[in-house]
């Protein structure tokens, strides 16, 4: 699921860190002229975010936190791109922070300023030509954004947010459909602990502090980046197939073995519908209560390791783990395609009820569609592009995963699976459409698809009998 918060509780430490850390930077372009790339990707629901004028491949996001001193963070972060048109202007996404420095291939830019709620618009010493690779380092220091960083009771941090966290605390090209690489280094007092995305590197301890590195390898959207520190305690296992599976619970959390088994089996389970795991390693961040209580989420599928607060339990494992195919591997080309995370997720965890004997059926399906027959409000909300503001509204969980076994019921489970998994494959690491995936869904089950989708994923009020209870669903 897409809820985003999670609280914790720990201690203090007066070690003052190290201050220089290196956090990635991304270019937005600016208003105006092919030189700057253009005001935004083009996103209908977040028209001033990210920059279409090049390509991010890498971020190498350093930081420097002290939990004692919780209103700086200090960041240090080059970002590697690829021009797509010249650049003589260009910016990048940021919320917040006194940016200390700005270069651009090592050079120091010639100008940087801030404009709008979250750019920060740079003119290179020299113009960038289409088509050259080109690093922008930014350093920078400040509280960070409380849209994505969160507190924890002790000091410590944790990184959750959706659409929006990544520029609490670095700078991005900040849309889902500029995916790159991402190497964190994090240094902290000694005493405290640091989980990110992918797999950790190396620990290095100098003047009271320790530094963590942590690299994620396959590419990933920008909401999906995280770090948390705290007085973790951390379990190590794998799955099946052998992936590393890294579980960190903050100290005022329960930890409950049996829960922390079942993670791994649901991963297991999930790989068998959807195909291979696609990530290097997996696992959880669990994490406390925070210092100030918010109403946000309680789980994010941050990649590779999704965040929880305060508990494992297996609804929520579920969802979030089956985001790491539909909406981390495969990425939504914008925020109208929303579905393809929620719906797919939230169907995930009617595939594990099922898993565990329920009939979905009898009991999940009509149950579900008659206690909401005579309620349009249920039925309002379009699946495919629902309107700014609303591209994660409840309506993609639950009217989004009664279209999805609707689907399974008209096309059989054959198509359907093979569907899924065709689908995870071939846009693997990528991005994609709800219309892509419509098109698929079509030529695997060779069926005219057009009346179903209209009705369900453009559709308004309740589908027609025949797409409300197709197949073996039959009537009431």
């Amino acid at each position: 699921m897409r809820m985003r918060r999670l609280p914790n509780r720990p201690r203090r430490t007066a070690t003052a860190l190290a201050a220089a850390v290196v956090s990635a930077v991304v270019l937005t372009a600016v208003p105006a002229s092919a030189a700057t790339g253009g005001p935004g990707v083009g996103d209908p629901y977040f028209p001033d975010d990210g920059n279409p004028g090049y390509d991010v491949s890498h971020y190498d996001v350093r930081i420097g936190y002290d939990p004692a001193r919780t209103d700086r963070l200090d960041g240090d972060t080059t970002v590697t791109a690829r021009a797509l048109t010249g650049l003589d202007r260009f910016g990048l996404d940021l919320k917040g922070f006194t940016v200390a420095s700005v270069a651009v291939n090592g050079a120091p830019a010639k100008t940087f300023s801030r404009t709008g709620a979250h750019k920060l618009v740079i003119t290179p010493a020299r113009p960038i030509a289409k088509g050259t690779t080109f690093t922008v380092r930014v350093r920078y220091a400040g509280k960070p954004d409380a849209e994505g960083w969160h507190t924890l009771k002790n000091g410590g941090a944790y990184v959750s947010g959706e659409p929006h966290s990544a520029t609490s605390w670095y700078p991005a090209n900040d849309h889902p459909s500029d995916k790159a690489t991402f190497a964190l280094t994090a240094t902290v007092p000694d005493g405290w602990k640091v989980i990110g995305n992918g797999r950790p590197g190396p620990e290095t301890v100098a003047n009271g502090a320790r530094t963590f590195r942590w690299s994620e390898d396959s590419p990933m959207a920008t909401y999906l980046s995280t770090v948390a520190i705290d007085r973790f305690t951390v379990h190590r296992g794998t799955t099946a197939a052998g992936t590393p599976v890294i579980t960190a619970y903050s100290p005022d959390v329960d930890i409950d073995p049996a829960a922390e088994a079942e993670q791994t089996e649901i991963l297991d389970f999930l790989a068998t519908k959807f195909g291979p795991y696609p990530f290097s390693s997996a696992g959880a961040i669990v994490v406390g209560a925070t210092k100030e209580p918010t109403d946000g989420p309680v789980a994010l599928e941050t990649q590779s390791r999704p965040t929880y607060g305060a508990t494992l339990f297996d609804g929520s494992v579920v969802h979030e783990n089956a985001h790491q195919w539909f909406g981390d591997s495969v990425s939504f080309k914008d925020w109208r395609d929303g579905c393809l995370a929620e719906c797919f997720a939230q169907y995930a965890g009617q595939l594990w009820e099922e898993h565990k004997g329920a009939d979905l059926d009898t009991g999940f399906y009509r149950s579900e569609v008659e206690d909401n027959r005579n309620d349009p409000s249920f039925w309002s909300v379009r699946l495919y592009d629902p309107g700014p503001g609303r591209e994660l509204d409840s309506a993609l969980y639950f009217k989004g995963s009664l279209m999805l076994h609707a689907l399974r019921r008209t096309v059989g489970d054959e198509a359907f699976f093979t569907t899924l998994r065709t689908w995870t494959h071939d846009h693997a690491y990528g991005n994609a459409s709800f219309r892509q995936f419509e098109a698929l869904a079509a030529k695997v089950s060779g069926k005219d698809l057009k009346g179903f989708f209209g009705a369900w994923a453009d559709g308004t009020v309740i589908p027609p009998e025949k797409y409300l209870y197709p197949g073996g669903l039959g009537g009431v």
